[in-house]
């Protein structure tokens, strides 16, 4: 609900969205977060003014989600996001100091990406039976270019008509913050989605690839849905999504000896550090290797 005593958090959304150009999703993300914490200081602290707003607040905060178990995980994307306000309103002249200078990340474990292992895609693939109608091609098609590419489900739903480039064998793709990047297409899909793009339903006026049988383009829970369900028939990894098949992407080029900085730029990671995590599923596997066949493991 709008926290109506701080209208900069109105001004640093607004900011996100027309600015930054930050996705939907990742603005919700940053409104749930500060409509949390400002009805916190209203609750318990009768609602100071932004400029009165101390890290002692901050801690007192922090404290009680530790006290609902809420993950480490979350509360440092939370504090992630506090950094992001007070860094904005500092630079509108709102405060003269940021009270985030003295707060502290609880440290989190890193978890190994999960993935799906290769021949449980094959089997997905090369066995399991796909309606020959237009939702079976569409689910198809979808499942193989997600594991074909790593592309992120926002970046697959928008993805447009005019990003198919067959001349070229690749696929333009709009990351996060607007982020153009070139993924490369084998000659064999590049076939698949020209043909996929040249029957499309008669009724459709949407300008994205990706469409239902009504035209209309894809939804993130459908997507979700369907992926979810074909997932279940070949796996048993607890997580089944549309991001586990980014991560099975990455992970596969990763133990075929695939570069780092390479599989950082198709994954369109800002950072070298978010895509150096695929290279502990790498060292797991050569542990693997060696135990089986060294004869002194």
């Amino acid at each position: 609900m709008p926290i109506h005593q701080y209208p900069q958090l109105q001004e640093f959304l607004n900011h996100l969205r027309f600015e930054r150009r930050y996705s939907a999703h990742t603005i919700t993300a940053y409104q749930n977060d500060l409509e949390q914490f400002f009805q916190f200081l209203i609750s318990q602290f009768e609602g100071p003014a932004l400029s009165a707003i101390t890290a002692t607040f901050i801690r007192s905060w922090l404290a009680e989600m530790k006290e609902e178990k809420i993950s480490s995980r979350s509360i440092n994307r939370k504090i992630s996001s506090l950094k992001s306000f007070f860094k904005f309103c500092l630079k509108i002249g709102a405060i003269k100091q940021s009270p985030m200078g003295s707060i502290v990340s609880p440290r989190t474990s890193k978890r190994l990406p999960v993935y799906v292992e290769k021949k449980d895609m094959e089997q997905l693939f090369a066995y399991l039976p796909f309606s020959d109608d237009w939702k079976g091609r569409t689910e198809r098609l979808v499942l193989l270019l997600f594991y074909s590419t790593g592309m992120r489900l926002s970046e697959l739903i928008h993805l447009k008509q005019s990003q198919i480039d067959p001349a070229n064998g690749q696929l333009k793709v709009l990351g996060k913050g607007n982020k153009e990047r070139f993924l490369p297409i084998a000659a064999s899909l590049m076939e698949q989605l020209v043909a996929y793009k040249n029957n499309r339903p008669e009724l459709s006026g949407a300008d994205e690839l990706f469409v239902n049988e009504k035209g209309k383009r894809l939804n993130p829970r459908s997507v979700y849905a369907f992926v979810n369900a074909r997932l279940k028939e070949v796996t048993t990894i607890e997580k089944k999504s549309p991001h586990i098949l980014r991560h099975s992407f990455a992970t596969h080029l990763m133990n075929n000896g695939a570069d780092i900085n390479a599989v950082k730029a198709l994954l369109g990671h800002s950072s070298l550090a978010a895509t150096q995590v695929y290279t502990h599923n790498t060292i797991e596997q050569l542990k693997a290797v060696y135990k089986k066949a060294h004869p002194k493991a």
